[in-house]
């Protein structure tokens, strides 16, 4: 396929600083990027919206010696420049390549691996990603490594493949980490929010049964998509209301994304032997822990953060297949951003929130920005 003729400039929402939403700022004169050696140039079509962006905005991640330290996701080894452009779900189409990629990639429908290795090997200790170490996809167009550019043949809109990415593969390699088994119970706590609700499907894709904590107005919700039962987060005892809701079963992952003041409850639920794993702390990132019950119940903690290439070919072939379906909110313009973010961190919905470019809007299709 012959490359298209590409402006000179494109729209983006720049993140300018760490703070508020007038951090963000929307442009239409950022120069195009142009692909490298060994890249290619993503004409966006959508780009999903995740935890991470409002919490590197807001440089909410601490430090190891002060939880309220402003810092970035990498903390000390921080990768982030400003002016960023954020954004780690892109969806959309090749339109030019650098050096030594083949040019017949050019017109390739793709889904972007946001994930930025750094290694050959499968740890994760150096990891960073598009949006952070590099500008990502809240932008009409994005450079990126060829090699994270995955052609895609599916019946699903550009929008509705922007909603797994990021929250699926956070999910995916949690439950890789603990190493939920078929049969196995999982309790999961923020089921309604991108990561829940996903690891919600990803425990059912792999025929373990999955429990979800949250609010009591969202249970059907959660129920359609695979909950085996829902425990209302606002219960006085979490303890004896999910002994509740598995009739006394045994608890043998808790898939947590919450943390906060109860923390020490979800490892009394755990069984003997039991795992935790962990994504996030959206209650509260400072816990108490009684190491007695960690060392008593033989427990183990895992921290997870992205996940390896093998779960994000693991997490595209359940995609593909059919085994996990989109959970698509809504859909904003790219020029609407702050209000997109503001309904975002809200938080009153299920699944994702995918942004689009103006550009594109008229073909992305329903849903579209509601309230």
């Amino acid at each position: 396929m012959t490359a298209p003729t590409l402006p000179k400039t494109m729209a983006a929402v720049q993140l300018t600083g760490h703070g508020g939403l007038d951090a963000l700022q929307y442009r239409e004169d950022i120069a195009l990027p142009y692909p490298s050696a060994g890249e290619v140039l993503i004409d966006v079509h959508a780009c999903g919206m995740n935890n991470t962006d409002v919490w590197v905005r807001e440089g909410a991640y601490g430090s190891d010696t002060d939880p309220n330290a402003v810092s970035s996701w990498r903390r000390g080894r921080s990768t982030l420049r400003f002016p960023r452009i954020q954004g780690t779900d892109t969806v959309g189409r090749i339109v030019a390549v650098g050096e030594g990629v083949d040019q017949a990639r050019i017109g390739e429908r793709i889904v972007l691996d946001f994930s930025l290795y750094n290694r050959e090997d499968d740890s994760l200790a150096d990891i960073d990603y598009m949006g952070h170490g590099r500008d990502g996809g809240y932008a009409e167009y994005q450079c990126v490594p060829a090699a994270n550019a995955h052609a895609v043949d599916t019946p699903l809109s550009d929008a509705e493949l922007a909603t797994f990415c990021c929250a699926y593969l956070t999910g995916e390699h949690m439950l890789e980490r603990a190493d939920v088994q078929a049969g196995e119970r999982v309790l999961v706590t923020g089921a309604s929010g991108g990561v829940g609700s996903g690891i919600i499907q990803l425990c059912r894709a792999r025929g373990a049964i999955p429990y979800a904590i949250t609010r009591a107005d969202k249970a059907d919700a959660l129920m359609a998509i695979g909950a085996e039962a829902v425990i209302d987060r606002g219960s006085n005892d979490w303890v004896l209301a999910v002994d509740a809701a598995t009739q006394g079963a045994a608890i043998d992952v808790v898939a947590d994304l919450v943390a906060g003041p109860h923390f020490n409850d979800l490892l009394r639920i755990l069984r003997p032997e039991g795992r935790y794993t962990t994504a996030g702390a959206m209650a509260g990132p400072v816990v108490d822990l009684d190491l007695r019950t960690l060392y008593l119940k033989q427990l183990q903690l895992h921290g997870s953060s992205q996940g390896r290439r093998s779960d994000f070919k693991r997490l595209l072939d359940y995609v593909l297949s059919g085994q996990i379906k989109p959970l698509l909110h809504s859909t904003h313009r790219l020029s609407e951003f702050h209000q997109a973010q503001s309904i975002f961190m809200a938080k009153d919905y299920i699944g994702k929130l995918v942004v689009v470019p103006d550009r594109h809007w008229d073909q992305v299709g329903l849903p579209h920005a509601q309230g």
